[in-house]
């Protein structure tokens, strides 16, 4: 089965969602990612135990950081999965594009441009 998502979704692979922490998320703003989305396996079924536990309560650390300095909690999302769902997986990646899309590109992103304009 061929997966079709968004050309523009960049995979990042990680041994388990629980090793993804809030400095990665907001790096990924601050180097001029539109949005940010973590895939973690089913809650209850992490190998790791928790991991995909600390992943949700670190997104939403992410969310929080991300409302407060006026890029929008929004652009960062966790969804859960099992690894049998690739399916889905595209699914996601064209609803968080899409939501992406409706915001508006990074304001972060923004800045540095009219920055190097100016």
């Amino acid at each position: 089965m061929r997966l079709v998502y968004p050309a523009n979704v960049k995979i990042v692979r990680v041994p388990c969602t629980g090793k993804v922490d809030v400095q990665h998320i907001l790096h990924s703003f601050e180097k001029g990612a539109d949005g940010v989305y973590v895939v973690g396996c089913e809650e209850g079924s992490c190998h790791f135990i928790k991991g995909n536990l600390r992943a949700r309560k670190r997104v939403e650390q992410a969310q929080k950081i991300l409302e407060l300095i006026g890029v929008g909690g929004e652009r960062a999302q966790m969804y859960n999965l099992a690894s049998s769902e690739g399916p889905r997986f595209a699914q996601y990646a064209n609803e968080m594009t899409e939501k992406i899309r409706q915001l508006g590109p990074n304001p972060i992103k923004l800045a540095k441009k009219k920055q190097q304009a100016a």
